[in-house]
């Protein structure tokens, strides 16, 4: 076994892991809206349903979504690399121009994506330089079009075949194994 990995090394080995791309969008207390291109998203439970992203603790819109409780998680498609560019650069203002609209549970609902996660903070857990986020999901949305984004080794990618009846097969075992 290698020594401990620096970031360079970790950031290389988990780039073989493929990830959805989202953007999680919340407010400040002042109801300002605020978000950021997140990559760490998960789904931890079905019942109560749970999901989770994880935060940079230095990240400029995490904080005040912190506080007010809530938030968005935006599911992008595979068009829609101008919205990770906006809320993946920590300059701009992120909202600017853009085509959004609020939820029912407060988070900023983007235009367009391939599906919205409504969430309320469940619990926040510290681990190194990020906080693992739990959140309640409140409401979906599910718009149904388009592919996904996905990041991978680095990079922005998409799905580019539907999926085989075979694959759908697969994906049905892996339904009743995960069950």
């Amino acid at each position: 076994m290698s020594p401990q990995p620096t970031p360079d090394e970790m950031r290389h080995a988990l780039g073989h892991f493929a990830t959805g791309v989202t953007v999680v969008t919340g407010t400040t207390l002042d109801g300002e809206p605020v978000g950021f291109a997140c990559q760490s998203f998960a789904s931890v439970s079905l019942d109560p349903p749970l999901v989770l992203f994880c935060a940079d603790h230095r990240g400029r819109s995490w904080p005040h979504m912190r506080d007010t409780g809530h938030f968005t998680v935006n599911v992008l498609h595979h068009e829609q690399v101008d919205l990770v560019q906006r809320f993946g650069s920590p300059q701009g203002r992120r909202f600017e121009g853009l085509d959004w609209y609020p939820s029912e549970t407060g988070g900023p609902s983007l235009a367009d994506a391939l599906m919205r996660i409504h969430c309320t903070i469940e619990q926040v857990h510290v681990a190194g330089d990020h906080d693992v986020v739990i959140g309640r999901v409140r409401g979906l949305d599910d718009t149904g079009r388009g592919r996904p984004m996905l990041f991978y080794r680095g990079q922005l990618t998409v799905i580019e075949e539907v999926p085989s009846e075979r694959e759908g097969a697969a994906s049905e075992a892996l339904d009743d194994y995960w069950g």
